[in-house]
């Protein structure tokens, strides 16, 4: 399986914002939208990755005031980056590597959209219970048993 088939089973639906927006700005459309993460653009291209993880760092270092901080201060800038045709076991590996929850996928410029370790997890998930349901299948269905009368 290759990142390209996770998109597919996902979708491309992309959330972003831009970095001189404030914390409190990508906190509430995060919350929103029930995602962990998201892209920052600015002048049509990819320059940083706001996530959970920069959020808590934000609370932590600047208490009360966390919210006022821009995007720019917090987010990770120039995120790894994974292309559609990488294998699923690489970026699965990757991701633990890194520490890395959420990974843009990229094809030449082009961001495709963000790949996040539950959307791994899932993918993962349905293609063994496809491959589980087929074998059980071809179990069932093994020609022995018509073999065995037959003679």
């Amino acid at each position: 399986m290759q990142v390209l088939e996770i998109l597919a089973i996902k979708g491309a639906v992309l959330y972003t914002i831009a970095p001189s927006k404030t914390l409190a700005d990508g906190t509430a459309i995060m919350t929103e939208q029930d995602v962990g993460s998201l892209v920052c653009f600015e002048a049509g291209r990819m320059v940083g990755m706001l996530t959970f993880r920069e959020v808590l760092k934000a609370i932590n270092e600047h208490g009360a005031q966390w919210g006022s901080c821009s995007i720019a201060s917090v987010m990770v800038r120039d995120p790894k980056t994974v292309v559609p045709d990488m294998e699923v076991d690489d970026l699965r590996r990757l991701m633990i590597d890194s520490h890395m929850r959420y990974l843009p996928v990229m094809d030449g410029g082009t961001l495709m959209g963000v790949i996040s370790f539950h959307d791994v997890a899932k993918a993962v998930l349905e293609a063994q219970d496809f491959e589980n349901r087929m074998l059980k299948a071809y179990i069932r269905d093994w020609p022995a048993e018509e073999e065995a009368r037959a003679k």
